[in-house]
């Protein structure tokens, strides 16, 4: 896609919320428009503003192999809810073997090169084939985030994986996103009663104390600058429009 039609969709979803650009974009991609999903907070109110615009929408996860129990428990109280089918993505069985018996099951907390060689093979390189039948890709990103994520917009063009992204509640507070939970009765994950405000693979994921940043809790052993395992990049990659096409 070039980056002028990038910059059609963001001025004609600038003044639509959430769930209107849901909407919008559903009906311009139909099936080639796909959302993914890691059951966090933020995707739990996606899924739920996509149901109600249809429920043909496409919703993933990937499934690492790390994940803790309660996000299972979750994608099952998310289909019964809403009786559809989150399609569940595995990353390379020969891929995985190889790497631990290489380098140990818990290489993560060695290097951040090897802690982002396990993003690549549990995650990114599952997303890399999955995003190859769409055109658009849904988050749940937020700015508020990290620091990492300060920049996003609701609508971007992804060149790593070569795909329209769209973040339709980018510049969401904390408090937007739980007043919507409540509202709606969303399911979420029970982890975000234990101050998990960010949850991922289990051995890289923890508790945070009440003031730390929202993704403190996710590869604590780092910098906050490096915490992003390769799927949403901030390195030139990622072409954002301004609303003056900019």
């Amino acid at each position: 896609m070039a980056k002028k039609y990038i910059d059609v969709l963001m001025k004609n979803t600038e003044r639509l919320d959430a769930q209107e650009t849901l909407r919008y974009i559903y009906e311009k991609f139909k099936d080639k428009v796909v959302i993914a999903s890691s059951l966090g907070a933020e995707d739990q109110v996606i899924t739920d503003m996509a149901i109600k615009v249809s429920k043909k929408f496409k919703i993933f996860t990937l499934d690492t192999g790390r994940l803790p129990q309660e996000t299972y428990d979750l994608i099952e109280e998310t289909n019964k809810r809403y009786g559809i089918k989150i399609r569940i993505y595995f990353p390379d069985k020969k891929e995985v073997e190889k790497m631990i018996n290489e380098y140990g099951p818990n290489l993560f907390y060695e290097s951040i090169e090897k802690r982002k060689l396990c993003c690549q093979i549990r995650k990114v390189n599952v997303l890399e084939k999955i995003l190859k039948n769409y055109d658009v890709w849904i988050t749940g990103l937020r700015q508020e985030q990290s620091i990492t994520r300060q920049n996003i917009n609701k609508i971007e063009f992804d060149e790593k994986f070569n795909i329209i992204k769209v973040n339709p509640i980018f510049d969401w507070k904390t408090q937007d996103v739980w007043d919507y939970i409540k509202k709606h009765n969303v399911p979420y994950n029970k982890l975000h009663d234990k101050n998990y405000p960010s949850i991922g693979c289990a051995p890289c994921t923890r508790a945070i104390n009440k003031g730390e940043d929202i993704r403190s809790g996710r590869w604590w052993w780092e910098q906050p600058e490096q915490k992003e395992c390769g799927i949403h990049i901030k390195d030139g990659k990622v072409i954002r429009i301004s609303k003056e096409g900019k």
